[in-house]
C-alpha cells in the first residue's frame, strides 16, 4: 500500500510557474496512468497560459477564489468546482481572491514538463 504524506513531498515549480506538490505518480508509487498534485497560487499570482498535447487535466478547488479561462471562456471558479481541462486546450487559472488559491490537480497520463508547451502573451 503507497500512501503518502503531503508534508513529506518537496514542493517543486511546473513549466507554466505554479507551485505544486506531486502526491502520487508513477515516481513516487504504484499508480503509472496517471498523476495527483497540490497546487497553489499567491494572491493576484496567474499560471502562464499553456496546454499538454496529450495530457487531460482535472481540477479541484480546495481553498481560495479563481478566475479559470479555457480556450476562449472564462469563468469564476470557488472551493467545491471541479473543473475539466481536455488535451489540447490552452488553459490559465488566476487567483482573484486574498489568500492563496489551493487546488488539486489530477493529471491523465502523468505530469510531465515536456507535455506543457507555453502560449506567449499577446
Amino acid at each position: 500500500m503507497d500512501v503518502v504524506q503531503r508534508n513529506d513531498v518537496q514542493p517543486f515549480t511546473t513549466k507554466d510557474g505554479s507551485e505544486i506538490r506531486e502526491l502520487l505518480a508513477y515516481r513516487n508509487s504504484c499508480i503509472q496512468n496517471q498523476s495527483l498534485a497540490e497546487a497553489i497560487l499567491p494572491p493576484g499570482a496567474a499560471t502562464q497560459e499553456h496546454y499538454h498535447p496529450i495530457t487531460e487535466e482535472i481540477y479541484y478547488l480546495l481553498e481560495g477564489t479563481g478566475l479559470m479561462r479555457i480556450e476562449d471562456e472564462e469563468r469564476e471558479v470557488k472551493p467545491g468546482d471541479a473543473i475539466a481541462i481536455p488535451p489540447g486546450q490552452r488553459h490559465t487559472i488566476l487567483n482573484n481572491g486574498d489568500i492563496p488559491l489551493r487546488f488539486l490537480c489530477c493529471c491523465a497520463p502523468a505530469y510531465e514538463h515536456e507535455d506543457t508547451v507555453l502560449v506567449e502573451p499577446a
